[in-house]
C-alpha cells in the first residue's frame, strides 16, 4: 500500500565542524549520567534472524525503546541529560560531578531556586521532559500541536506538567514555547531543534540520545557483529538522526556504516533539502498530516543537518502505509523472532527496509545501498504503542493507509 521516495545525497560537504557534538567522550558523559538514574538499564535489542533470512539480509537488529524508563519511548534520554547539564552549569559543576540523586536533592534545589522547563512536543519528548522535571521537583510547561491525541496529552499531564494542545503546527508551538520561556523568570527552553543562537541545549539533547546508539553498538558486538553495515534512522527535525549518525561516524571513522534517513512523506524537510542539493535547508509548512506524529516537523535542526549532509548516503520518505506495514511486521514477527511493539514513529525505518527488500520498484535503491545477504542492518524502534487505540486499529484491526 505505502510508497517510498528516495534521493541520493549529492550535497556539497562542509568542514564537518558539528561532528564533534557527538564525540565519544561527550556520549560517555551522557551514558554515565543515565546510569545514575533510577531504573536505568539498556533497552533490549531484537535480533530478527528469521526476518533477515526472509528479506535476504545477513542480520536485522531493532533497538526496542518501548522499554525506556517505563516511558515507552527513547526521548527521555535527551531531555533528562539536558536538564542535568543545565543545572550543573548553573551551580558551577561539571556534569560528571553530579549524579541524578544529587540533582534531585533538596539541598541542590534550594541552591538553584525554582526552574520552569518549557518545551513543544507531539508527545514523547514532552512526556520525557515532564517526567524528568517531576523527578527533579521542578515545573514543566508543555505545548502540543493541533491534532495531538488525548492519550499522549494525558500521559504528559500525569507527570505533573502544565500542558495544552494549541491550534498551531509543531514548529509554531516551538516558537510559542520559546517565547514563554524567555519571559518567565528562570524559564528554560528544552527543545531538540537548533536554530541560530539556540545550539547548546539541542546539542546536549543529541548527546543524550547517544546513550541509545552506544548501547546498540555494544549489543551488536555482544551478538558477534563487529559493526552495522547499514543504519536506518527516522527523522523529524533530525536531532535523533544527527545523534545516531554522528555517534556511529565517530565510533567507526575508518569504516562507517551506510546511513539512510527515513522521514514522513508529509514532513520531509531533510529529503527536500537533499533534492535541492545545494546544502541549504528546506522547510515544510502547513499541518503535516500523518500518523507519524513524532516525525511531523517541518524545520530542520541546523546542527544535525550539517552532520547529515556530510555522512548520510540516501534520504527517503515514507507514506503512512509504509509505517503501518512496519508496525504489523514487527508486531507479528516470523516464528522464532522476538516481537517488537513499535508505534507509528518507531516503525517507519523497518517499513522502508522491508519495502526496499521486497518491492521490485525499489530495486535501484536496493542496489545503490548494496543491501544483500552480507548486510548487518541496525534500526531504532523509538517508541512503543504510545497511542494505544491507534496501535490497535492498525495492528489488530488492519486499518489501511496509502
Amino acid at each position: 500500500m505505502g510508497r517510498v521516495k528516495w534521493v541520493k545525497n549529492n550535497m556539497p560537504k562542509t568542514d564537518d565542524e558539528n561532528l564533534k557534538v557527538m564525540d565519544l567522550s561527550e556520549v560517555n558523559k551522557a551514558r554515565a549520567f543515565h546510569k545514575t538514574m533510577p531504573g536505568y538499564e539498556p533497552t533490549p535489542m531484537a535480533h530478527l534472524s528469521k526476518m533477515s533470512e526472509y528479506l535476504g539480509l545477513k542480520n536485522v537488529f531493532v533497538k526496542d525503546e518501548s522499554y525506556r524508563f517505563g516511558l515507552n519511548a527513547f526521548k527521555v534520554l535527551g531531555g533528562s541529560f539536558t536538564m542535568a547539564r543545565f543545572i550543573a552549569e548553573k551551580v558551577g559543576k561539571d556534569i560528571s560531578e553530579l549524579d541524578f540523586s544529587t540533582l534531585a536533592s533538596d539541598k541542590l534545589r534550594e541552591a538553584l531556586g525554582p526552574v520552569t522547563f518549557f518545551t513543544a512536543t507531539d508527545g514523547n519528548h514532552g512526556r520525557g521532559v515532564a517526567w524528568a522535571a517531576n523527578k527533579l521537583k521542578q515545573k514543566s510547561v508543555v505545548l502540543m500541536p493541533k491534532g495531538s491525541t488525548i492519550a499522549r496529552f494525558n500521559n504528559i499531564k500525569a507527570e505533573g506538567a502544565e500542558v495544552t494542545i494549541e491550534e498551531e503546527n509543531y514548529d509554531e508551538c516551538v516558537r510559542m514555547a520559546n517565547a514563554l520561556a524567555e519571559k518567565t523568570p528562570n524559564g528554560v527552553m528544552v527543545q531538540d531543534t537548533a536554530w541560530p543562537g539556540y545550539e547548546k541545549i539541542p546539542a546536549w539533547i543529541m548527546q543524550g540520545y547517544g546513550t541509545m546508539a552506544m548501547e546498540a553498538a555494544e549489543q551488536m558486538e555482544a551478538a558477534g557483529v563487529k559493526r552495522p553495515t547499514h543504519v536506518f534512522v527516522q527523522a523529524g527535525v533530525g536531532s535523533l538522526a544527527g545523534g545516531v549518525v554522528g555517534y556511529f561516524a565517530n565510533r567507526y571513522p575508518e569504516n562507517p556504516p551506510t546511513f539512510v534517513v527515513v522521514e514522513a512523506d508529509a514532513a520531509a524537510c531533510l529529503y527536500k533539502g537533499a533534492v535541492i542539493g545545494t546544502g541549504e535547508e528546506a522547510v515544510v509548512g502547513g499541518d503535516m498530516v500523518t500518523i507519524m506524529a513524532g516525525l511531523a516537523c517541518g524545520e530542520p535542526n541546523t546542527t544535525s543537518w550539517d552532520i547529515l549532509k556530510n555522512h548520510v548516503s540516501v534520504f527517503t520518505t515514507a507514506t503512512d502505509g509504509v509505517a503501518a506495514d512496519g508496525m504489523r511486521m514487527l508486531g507479528a514477527p516470523i516464528k522464532g523472532d522476538p516481537q517488537v511493539v513499535s508505534g507509528e514513529s518507531g516503525a517507519p525505518p523497518f517499513g522502508v527496509l522491508a519495502a526496499i527488500m521486497t518491492k521490485p520498484e525499489l530495486a535501484e535503491l536496493k542496489a545503490e545501498l548494496k543491501l544483500d545477504e552480507n548486510s548487518d542492518v541496525l534500526l531504532f524502534s523509538t517508541e512503543g504503542d504510545t497511542d494505544p487505540e491507534r496501535y490497535k486499529e492498525i495492528v489488530w484491526e488492519g486499518k489501511q493507509y496509502e
